[in-house]
């Protein structure tokens, strides 16, 4: 059985879209918060899925003495110290197409710079967290007509449908391609390549 943890500190969006693609898998799933009462924690719980409170202070004890296959953050807003960075592979899910618009704030400034594709990277944290090495991308259109409220939607449904794709094919040594997101329906209404059904 393949073993991730899922860590985050306050929305719990991208851990419910992961627990659903898993639910059939044989895939074990541990939600790992560094705030005590975080709605990470609490929709965990209410998703039965096992959870522990992890203060930051702590983190290397933990990812040291437990043998996780991959380690997902999900909106966790502290930068992981090089000590806990290599007990494994750490991954993340930024809502822009990395490089451009790092850092915090993506979509906002995504959408109010002009461009016309923005969307969405999953990418290995390292030491150098300017220069992740990217796993994965895909794009979302902003129409001229596209409503702030709309592109952020589909940035976000875009997030949920294509982090827990991208987790499964690491778990499986498996490269992911534009294919694999194209083979699920999709609720994104402006992701290049998606079909809304």
């Amino acid at each position: 059985m393949k073993r991730i943890a899922i860590l985050g500190s306050g929305s719990a969006q991208n851990l419910k879209a992961i627990v659903k693609y898993f639910e059939d898998k044989n895939v074990s799933i541990v939600a790992v918060s560094d705030i005590e009462n975080s709605d990470f924690l609490v929709t965990a719980k209410n998703l039965n899925v096992a959870w522990k409170f992890l203060p930051y202070e702590q983190n290397f004890e933990y990812f040291s003495s437990h043998d996780f296959d991959l380690v997902a953050l999900s909106d966790y807003r502290r930068q992981l110290k090089n000590d806990v960075l290599k007990l494994g592979k750490f991954i993340s899910v930024h809502p822009s197409l990395l490089p451009a618009f790092k850092g915090p704030d993506a979509i906002n400034r995504a959408f109010f710079s002009g461009v016309k594709v923005s969307g969405v990277t999953v990418h290995i944290i390292n030491e150098d967290i300017d220069n992740a090495k990217i796993i994965a991308q895909y794009p979302v259109l902003i129409g001229n007509l596209t409503h702030y409220d709309e592109f952020e939607s589909d940035i976000l449904a875009l997030e949920d449908l294509l982090y827990p794709i991208v987790i499964d094919k690491l778990l499986n040594n498996q490269v992911f391609d534009f294919s694999d997101l194209i083979q699920h329906s999709s609720n994104c209404s402006g992701c290049g390549g998606c079909n809304k059904k």
